[in-house]
């Protein structure tokens, strides 16, 4: 038996070992996910009493991750759908739907009757039949606790002409999942990979689907070749001829009991169509050998499709595993893909015409003062990672990684009081850089050839920031970000674990509900409480004290699992007091 007959046989006896896990994994969480689904139940009773379409202006939306954000096809429009939001005890899940409207800088919400349930990790796809349709697959729903899950199975579909749900009921489609990919390719929707999740077990997929829009029927696709193996969150992107990019994402095994490995995966894979057109058409995979610098290992990046034929990615954390703990470094560079030179090369921010002019300025300064002679350019600088470092008064220090992105030349350089003066009434910014900060997770969409960054989080020691900012850049130019809406994290609200035993007699629904009740609410305790006690400003003096006297527990927390059980009182003090002073006073 030759080579190909080997890996035929390997390749069988892996979907056999996937197909026994599947049902293993499913058989585990049948009992799980009956007793979420009586929830989910009584969440679309509460939908169902929506009987009418309304749009009204708003506030952005709450800080929220997994939620999907596309470009509207006609219109100069964003939507956002869905979304999930961890406040350190409760997991809160939503299914409202956001406008952004870009030439206003406004957002409005959407009531529309009859939703898909709550959810988050979902895929969603823009296609512009009609009007505009927004395709909505898959995704997963948690406890309030975050112990129990979910998993999707249902396709939507969002009319935005008419402003109306639908909910497409075809035999035939992939199992529940979220973390996967879907992409709109010739007609079809493409769905490759994901995961399922119980308390107990999970499972990953490589899987590849598709749903003909014409038809409306599910086919699953065999293709031929070794294809990747099973992950989730990868990029998956569309090329003009209707093929499929597969790139990165993860994973994870579990090699004992209690024990998961995870895996970054950094290979690429096309998925061809042969014989497109015809009545049977063919895939087939291979593998991408791609030339230029790819990005560093990474998982929770963002992608989207970029002009000039390219796809690009944003963004994402490398987790580095130690003994006892997780330490992430959070990226906000930009990688670009070009498709047609299979190449990748990351971005180069040019900043502003008037940055450029003083940078040419100090270089003709400088071949005159070296007699006329004209000065090579420097080379091109990669990214950069800062690192700061926490040093309490008993020696024990805290490390804090940041990588910035390149910058396409030197550091402007100081000219004359006069240059200065012209620079700013041209529209020179002579302040500091206002590129979104590192994150992973964060919701990409892409409109007119200018990208729009939404939200993602970042951790500090134990503490989950969940961000609900928007920043763009324009990628013709790539001149500089843009700040559409800003937001301090430290003004968000973090609850300790050890607080939730108080919280654990709630009713479930406000927990897990999320969406328009949970929102109301908020906004009523903000108004009734001085201050915005809720969601606390940080400000020098009093206000500083009292916000750093309620966070206390937080901090004296991170310290001692820093400085391990053994370590005094007195010293695990110090080091929460340095910790946090160097957070409000010197943020990532």
């Amino acid at each position: 038996m030759g080579k190909k007959g080997k890996r035929d046989k390997k390749g069988k006896g892996a979907e056999k070992t996937l197909a026994k896990m599947e049902k293993k994994v499913s058989r585990r969480a049948k009992k799980e996910e009956e007793d979420l689904e009586a929830l989910i139940a009584e969440f679309q009773s509460l939908d169902a009493k929506k009987t009418q379409v309304i749009e009204s202006s708003c506030p952005p939306p709450s800080p929220r991750l997994n939620c999907s954000f596309s470009a509207h096809p006609e219109r100069d429009e964003l939507i956002l759908f869905g979304g999930e939001y961890f406040n350190g005890q409760k997991t809160y899940l939503y299914n409202d739907l956001y406008i952004y409207h870009i030439r206003k800088n406004s957002w409005a919400k959407l009531d529309i009757p009859n939703p898909p349930p709550r959810r988050c990790a979902h895929q969603a796809a823009v296609v512009p039949t009609a009007g505009g349709q927004l395709w909505i697959f898959g995704g997963e729903f948690a406890s309030p606790n975050g112990e129990q899950f979910y998993h999707y199975r249902d396709l939507w579909v969002l009319h935005l002409a008419t402003k109306t749900w639908e909910q497409i009921k075809a035999p035939g489609g992939p199992s529940g999942r979220s973390g996967h990919r879907m992409v709109a390719c010739k007609r079809q929707l493409i769905i490759f990979g994901g995961f399922h999740e119980s308390a107990r077990d999970f499972i990953y997929y490589n899987d590849v689907y598709t749903f003909h829009l014409d038809s409306f029927t599910w086919s699953k696709l065999a293709p031929a070749g070794m294809g990747p193996a099973p992950r989730s969150g990868c990029q998956m992107s569309a090329t003009p001829e209707g093929n499929v990019i597969i790139y990165g994402g993860y994973s994870k095994q579990r090699i004992k009991k209690d024990v998961d490995k995870g895996t970054l995966h950094t290979d690429m894979f096309l998925l061809r169509a042969e014989g497109a057109g015809k009545e049977e058409e063919r895939w087939c995979w291979s593998r991408l050998s791609p030339s230029g610098v790819k990005p560093t290992p990474r998982s929770g990046f963002s992608v989207a499709a970029a002009p000039n034929n390219r796809c690009l990615l944003f963004g994402g954390v490398h987790d580095e595993e130690e003994e006892e703990s997780l330490e992430g470094d959070f990226f906000n560079d930009i990688y670009f893909y070009d498709m047609a030179k299979n190449r990748w090369f990351p971005a180069q921010i040019k900043g502003p015409k008037s940055e450029r002019r003083r940078r040419r300025r100090g270089r003709q300064a400088e071949a005159e003062a070296a007699g006329g002679r004209e000065l090579p350019l420097p080379p091109p600088q990669g990214p950069q990672e800062i690192i700061k470092e926490v040093v309490a008064e008993d020696g024990t220090v805290m490390t804090i990684k940041q990588m910035i992105p390149a910058a396409a030349g030197d550091k402007a350089r100081p000219g004359s009081e006069e240059e200065e003066e012209e620079d700013e009434e041209e529209g020179g910014d002579l302040g500091q850089p206002v590129e979104p900060c590192p994150r992973s997770s964060a919701m990409v969409a892409v409109k007119h050839g200018v990208l729009y960054v939404y939200g993602g989080m970042f951790e500090v020691g134990d503490r989950q920031v969940t961000l609900s900012d928007l920043h763009c850049i324009d990628l013709h130019r790539m001149e500089q970000w843009k700040v559409l809406l800003e937001m301090d994290p430290k003004t968000q609200e973090w609850l300790e674990e050890s607080d939730s035993d108080e919280e654990e007699d709630d009713d479930d629904v406000e927990g897990a509900e999320g969406g328009e009740e949970e929102e109301e609410s908020s906004e009523e305790e903000s108004e009734d409480e001085e201050g915005q006690q809720q969601h606390p400003a940080v400000q020098p003096g009093e206000a500083q004290a009292q916000y750093l006297a309620r966070t206390e527990q937080h901090w004296l927390s991170l310290a001692r699992s820093h400085m391990g059980p053994q370590a005094k009182d007195k010293k695990v003090l110090k080091v929460a007091h340095a910790m946090a002073k160097t957070f409000f006073e010197d943020p990532i």
